[in-house]
Order: C-alpha cells, then structure tokens, then sequence
C-alpha cells in the first residue's frame, strides 16, 4: 500500500502534486483514478499519474476523497496523456482534464467562515444573545456555528453579501471552495429517465410511490421522468426516493441518434474494394497499421469506413471515427446507427456535461462499440480499440486552438501505435504532411480515383470579378453568370449551395468623413456588423456595440457599411430570387446542435432551394439534388500571413465543389475570383490535387516549412505593452545563440497584437530536426520559469495550423 500519490491537476502548472494517502484510500487508490484534493484556498479534482512512498521535504496536504474505484484511464491513456503533455509543451493536468468528460460531476461552491479574530469577535459579540435580531450578528452566528455558501446566509439575511465583504476588510472571514460529487438524483426531471429494476423493500411506501412502482411495472423500460410527471402525481419526488432505496433506476437522458440512408451495404467498386482488403487485412493482423485514404469527392470513403467497422467488430475489437466539425457528428452517427444500431456512441462538446458523462461511462463499459466524435473523442475508453477512422484529415478543426493544443488527428495516429491498432486517414484533399509521410512510407496510400457509380466529376467554371466589372461597371456580389445558373437550377426543380467564407453582414463599418473604422475595444480587429441582430461584434472575443448613428470622432452621419459576410449574401438572394427558399448555415444560425440538424434536414428534403454559409456547408454533406455549388468569393483568405494560406484555399474550394453532383444528375460549379491565375484557384478549378501537391511541395521546400522542418509559434502576451515586448525581446536575445540546425524568426508583433485585452508578440521557430526544436523549446519554458513570469505568459504552439 502506496503512502502517497502524484496527482496532476487542472491549473496552468506543468507539474504533479503529491498528496498523502490515508485509511482506505491507501487500499483502494489507483493510477488512473481521479481524487478530491485541496490545492490552494480550494478543492480540486485530478488523476493520480503515480503511487509511492517516497516522502516529499515538505509538508504534505492528505487526499480528501477518492472519486473513482476504477481508474478512469487504463495505462495505456495515462501514456498517451502524458506524450501529449510532452509534446505540445501542455501542463499535463490540462490534458487530463479534456480527456474525459466528467468536470461536471463535481460540485464546487465557495463556503465562507470566521477567522481566529472572527471567532474571538463572535464570542464576545454573542456572549449572553440567544436570539439574534441585527442583520451583522445573524450572519455571525451562523458562521460560528458552521461554514456557509453567499446563497444560504442570504435565505437568513438578504444583505448578507454586503456584510461579508465588511468582515473581510477586517480580517474576521476567509472563503474557502469546497468541492464534491454531484448528486446525479438531484437532476431536473427533464434531463433524466426513469425505468423500474425490481426488488423489494421492507419499508412502508407512501402512495404516490406505490401508483409510480404500478405505472412503471405496467410500462416496461425507460420514460421521460418529466413526462410521468405528467402522468402519475408526485412522480419527480417518489422516483428520487425509489432510487435511493434501489427499487427504480435513474438515468441522465440520451439524445436519440436519428438513423439516416438505407441500412443495407452498398455494392464495392474495384478501387473501394482494394482499398477496404488492405485494411481489413490489417485489423486481421492485430498489430499497427496507418493508411491515407485518398479519394475524389463522392468517391464512396464512407463506404469503406463502414465496411471496415464491421470487419473490426467480427474481429472482436472496437472502432472509433473522429469527425471534424460538431455540426458533421449527429449525420454521421445516423449513417452508422442504420448499420450498427445501438452499439453507436456520440461524443462531442455540444452535449450538456450529464449527456457526455453518460455516453463517456457507457463506451467505458463496453456497451457502444463503435464511438463517433470530434478531436476529443481521441481519447475515448474504448476497450480493445482495433480501428481509429479519421475523416476529412485535413481539416484544421482537429487542431485544438486554446491549450493543450494538441491535434486530434497525430493524436489518433499515436494511439494507434501505443496499443497496436489500424488508423485510416481519409481525404480527398489530404494535408501535405500526411500526402508526404504517405510517399516516404510512414502511411500506405490506398487511393479511390473516381466517384461512385462512375459519376461525373461537376464541372467547374471560372469567373473573373475583374473582366465582369469592365464589362458591366457593378460592383456586384453575384456574377451574371452565377445568376443565370441559379435561376437555370430553380426552374428545373434542383438545389444550389452557395460559399461564403465570412460571417456577418458587413466586414466593418466605416466613417466616410474621417475613415475611423470601429474597432473592438479588447482587441485590434475591426468589428462586424450582424444585421439580424442590429449589432456590431468582435469574431475574437465577442464584445458587442450597437451601430453608431454618428462617428464618435469627427460627429459625422455619413456612416458606411463596408464588405460583405453570408447574411449579406443570404439577404441579396432572397432580393434577386424571390420565389426561392433560402437557409443560411453559420456560427450565428448554428446555436445549438438542434439547429444544425434542423437545417440540413430541410435543405436534404426539400424544403430548402438554395443554402447559403461559411465552411460548414462544405464539409462532407452528400445531397443528391445539389447540381450547382457558387463560390461567392474564392479570394478569401489567400492574402492571410501564413505560409498555408494557399492550402487551405485549395482544401476549401475542392471540398464545397465536391458536394455538386453527388445524385443522378450532374454537377457544376461557379467559381468567382479575382486572382484566377493563382494556382490554388486553378487547380481546385481543374480539381487536380496531384498539380496542386507538387507546386506548394517546392514552395515548402524552398522556404523550409512543415513538412520539411518542425515548427512551433511561440507568443508572448500580457496586458501591458511594454511586458509583453521585454518578455519575446529576452527569449529573442537568448535564441541568436542557437544557430545549429534551427533557425528562428522574430520576435515581432503578431499579424493581430491584441487579443482579448493582451498585447501580443510571437517568434517562430523552425528545425531540421523534431528533437532539436523539442531542445529550444525546452531552453525557452526553462528560462520563462526562472524568470517567474505568469504560467500564461508565454504560450507555446508545437505544429501550428493558425499563425494569427
């Protein structure tokens, strides 16, 4: 039996703490285990990284509780927790922390009591009162006698959180956090279901327990607690005191996973069927195997990975599919559920903390053998994991952008090999790491060259901005030509998609008379305007203004409205067509995972002629009646400062052209620029990834970036100016020393120097070698450390994908 443990906790600190072990904790405690611990003024939960008994040369605090009599994480996650703490340079309680979904089962409240001098002026105060009547004694007495929440001392006296803040300016309160499990019958009626387990029990039972026991006896299985509620009096109540004497179950409820497509497999071509043999040869074999899944879009990788789930569930193991975007999780899913029933799981931020904790114990239990989720679900307890899909591999969404900020998908290909699983990357436009470890040997590459059904590819026509203004002498957002398509479209009963890759209504606005641009007041980036809300917002922080009438600088009413987003663009439909139905699909329609499901819904039935949004509308949706795909604006992001500018647009503009086409009928794209010689607009027009791949490889190449160098950004931030300098002008300063097969650029301001109020400087670092920049990284968190700057200060980004 271990003395003590080191636990690692949620703060910015990149070390474990030790705690002692007593009583039983000693017995039962585990690695892996989650525990209660003290930490500060407050009370945290973390994982227990390691039992010992080696005594620390300080003072050290007890474990308090004992969350788990299983561990939470097997060895093989706890490794692969503390690889990615390792690697992307992230405190490694933070990692644990997203690696599973269960912070919410914890209950934290702020409990206040008296100090020594506060105890020492209750007595003398107190002496002889047994009946308190002014509000400040009240709260005195209550303290005195027990430890208490803001909450309940305001139920005594209403006032109460002034009188605290009193003491405390005279030392007489300290408030402490206290933490504890959540009590999971203490749920509202709407989040849980009831189902009755049988048993009896020797104790009397009131009456309305007795009707609810009948109901549930007569109505086998799981209900709605708010809807017996309904039903049976009282039921809420009774079934919370049934449980706790065993004789009902509750349970957090379920989303349902809608089934989608037909249930019955679709028949392999030749390249689908060479391509689904290697894998399953490969999960037959029971050891690691990575393979790059490239194929146009539409054709059929979903097929594939269908067909290699059910090879790896007839070998006894279990299989996970990561998706890139929330909104893409619940369609998945339903595809999945026709094919596999029940034994699909759903693993995504979008669910409330009970709902994910549930999925979360369920695929720990081994009840969901097949996982659908995004970048975190990576982590999830699948026991014998055989099969890891990764759709859409490309995608910058499997780059977590706040710490840890690992990448879901080299994340996945880690996991693979620590426990001897397959791993199949799948893209029609693959990153050009991938595409390059697939040509060096690392991946096997399986590539399925056409569409399904032998399907045409649509057929993508360029349209210059440029030459269409000297024709017509409008600056307008449509095209004549995109016009006449869409129109075409409408008239022959079929559905277009139009691309935006902007949000909001205008870019910014503008005063006319001076210039002033309204700004955020957090952050250096004009803010938007969102037209259906009457407001302007911040995309960094989300500060929100409304929209001056007057320029706050020069008094001016000649305010201008300058660019245009998707709600422009859905406005200046609804204007040229008005016969047409039209849905927009954006982070500002898209609020809850509902609304998604309810848009997309309608558009696939029919409800819909023409939808309209950002990236999300092209990523992987497969609708039969879309024969046209208008790319608004092509040029979007090509000037950005970062050297994969060029492929992400490529990535883009091949996706949403992909989704034209996908039925019996065939496809066609409209493609407007202003730059149509650059050739990541020409070679998604020509939808020849092989040109573009060689092209942006030399350019790689030449400037030594990723994948001939490892990178990492670092950024140094803080709210004042002048520290945020000093702070990357040292590390700057220290890095001219290191000249041997690194080479760093910067430090300068970054391309946005204020975020949410800190001022920010970053410096890039590139090297030949993994292990060298691993080095320099090390050299700089060392010196930070020494220096004692703020655990946040500086923020190091191993493999960036956003260099902003």
């Amino acid at each position: 039996m271990a003395l003590y443990c080191d636990v690692c906790l949620p703060v910015p600190l990149d070390q474990p703490f030790t705690y002692g072990l007593t009583g039983e904790w000693r017995e039962e405690a585990r690695v892996g285990a989650r525990v209660l611990v003290p930490f500060q003024q407050r009370k945290l939960s973390g994982t227990i990284l390691r039992l010992h008994d080696e005594k620390p040369e300080y003072k050290v605090r007890q474990v308090e509780k004992l969350l788990d009599r299983e561990p939470v994480f097997d060895e093989k996650l706890v490794g692969l927790g503390l690889w990615v703490a390792k690697y992307y340079c992230a405190p490694v309680g933070e990692v644990f922390r997203i690696m599973a979904p269960l912070g919410g089962q914890v209950k934290r409240s702020r409990v206040w009591g008296l100090t020594e001098a506060g105890r020492s002026v209750a007595r003398q105060s107190l002496l002889g009162i047994v009946e308190a009547s002014d509000p400040a004694l009240v709260v005195m007495k209550a303290l005195d006698e027990r430890g208490m929440t803001v909450e309940g001392l305001k139920r005594r006296v209403g006032e109460a959180g002034e009188i605290l803040k009193e003491f405390q300016k005279k030392g007489w309160v300290r408030v402490e956090e206290e933490a504890q499990e959540k009590d999971p019958l203490r749920a509202p009626a709407s989040k849980l279901n009831v189902e009755e387990v049988g048993g009896e029990t020797e104790e009397k039972l009131g009456k309305w327990e007795r009707e609810l026991l009948a109901y549930l006896h007569l109505h086998p299985g799981a209900h709605p607690l708010d809807e017996v509620d309904r039903l049976v009096k009282n039921a809420s109540v009774s079934a919370r005191g049934l449980a706790r004497r065993g004789l009902v179950k509750l349970t957090p409820r379920m989303s349902a996973i809608r089934a989608v497509g037909a249930g019955r497999a679709h028949r392999l071509n030749a390249a689908q069927e060479a391509a689904y043999e290697e894998i399953a040869k490969s999960i037959a074999g029971g050891e690691y195997g990575a393979f790059l899944l490239q194929g146009v879009t539409g054709s059929g990788k979903t097929e594939v990975y269908l067909r290699a789930i059910e090879a790896a569930l007839e070998a006894g193991r279990s299989a996970l599919l990561l998706v890139p975007e929330i909104a893409l999780t619940p369609q998945v899913a339903g595809q999945f559920a026709v094919r596999f029933g029940e034994r699909v799981a759903i693993l995504h931020s979008a669910f409330g903390e009970s709902e994910r904790a549930e999925y979360w114990r369920r695929i720990r239990r081994g009840e969901a053998r097949v996982v659908v989720g995004t970048r975190s679900a990576v982590f999830a307890p699948l026991p014998d994991l055989g099969l890891i899909l990764v759709d859409e591999e490309h995608d910058g969404s499997y780059k977590q952008e706040e710490t840890p900020r690992y990448n879901g998908r080299d994340v996945a290909v880690v996991r693979a090999r620590q426990i001897g699983a397959t791993v199949v990357l799948g893209s029609a436009t693959p990153a050009m790491e991938t595409r390059y470890n697939a040509e060096r040997g690392k991946y096997r590459k399986l590539m399925l060259p056409e569409r399904i059904e032998q399907r045409p590819m649509p057929v993508v026509e360029v349209v210059d901005l440029r030459q269409e203004y000297l024709e017509t002498k409008k600056n307008a957002l449509f095209s004549r030509r995109l016009v006449e398509a869409v129109r075409e479209k409408l008239k022959a009963g079929e559905q277009a998609m139009l691309l935006m890759n902007r949000r909001g209504f205008s870019s910014f606005v503008a005063c006319r008379g001076c210039g002033y641009r309204v700004e955020c007041v957090n952050c250096s980036v004009t803010l938007t305007y969102h037209r259906r809300d009457g407001r302007l917002l911040c995309h960094y922080c989300g500060y929100a203004e409304r929209v001056p009438e007057r320029c706050v600088k020069c008094d001016s009413e000649h305010i201008q409205f300058i660019g245009s987003g998707s709600e422009k663009i859905e406005e200046e439909l609804r204007e040229a067509f008005p016969e047409a139905r039209v849905a927009r699909m954006d982070r500002d329609t898209i609020r809850s995972k509902g609304d998604y499901e309810e848009i997309l819904n309608g558009f696939r039935e029919g409800s819909y002629d023409i939808l309209v949004g950002t990236q999300m509308i092209a990523k992987g949706h497969d609708i039969p009646n879309v024969t046209l795909v208008g790319i608004v604006n092509a040029d979007i992001g090509l000037g950005m400062p970062d050297f994969r500018a060029a492929e992400r647009t490529f990535q883009l503009l091949t996706q949403a052209a992909g989704r034209a086409g996908r039925g019996g009928l065939a496809g066609s794209v409209i493609l407007q620029t202003i730059n149509p010689e650059h050739y990541a607009v020409r070679y998604s027009a020509a939808q020849d990834y092989e040109l573009f791949h060689a092209k942006e490889l030399q350019f790689r190449k030449v400037m030594k970036y990723p994948p001939f160098a490892a990178l990492a950004n670092v950024v140094f931030r803080s709210e004042r100016q002048e520290e945020a300098l000093a702070m990357s002008g040292e590390i700057g300063e220290m890095l001219k020393e290191e000249k041997e097969g690194v080479r760093v650029l910067g430090p300068a301001e970054a391309p946005v120097p204020r975020v949410k109020k800190e001022f920010r400087y970053q410096m890039l670092i590139k090297a030949g070698q993994r292990a060298r920049l691993a080095e320099v990284i090390g050299k700089v968190r060392k010196r930070a450390g020494e220096r004692g700057w703020p655990a946040t200060a500086v923020v190091v980004d191993v493999d960036p994908l956003n260099l902003l």
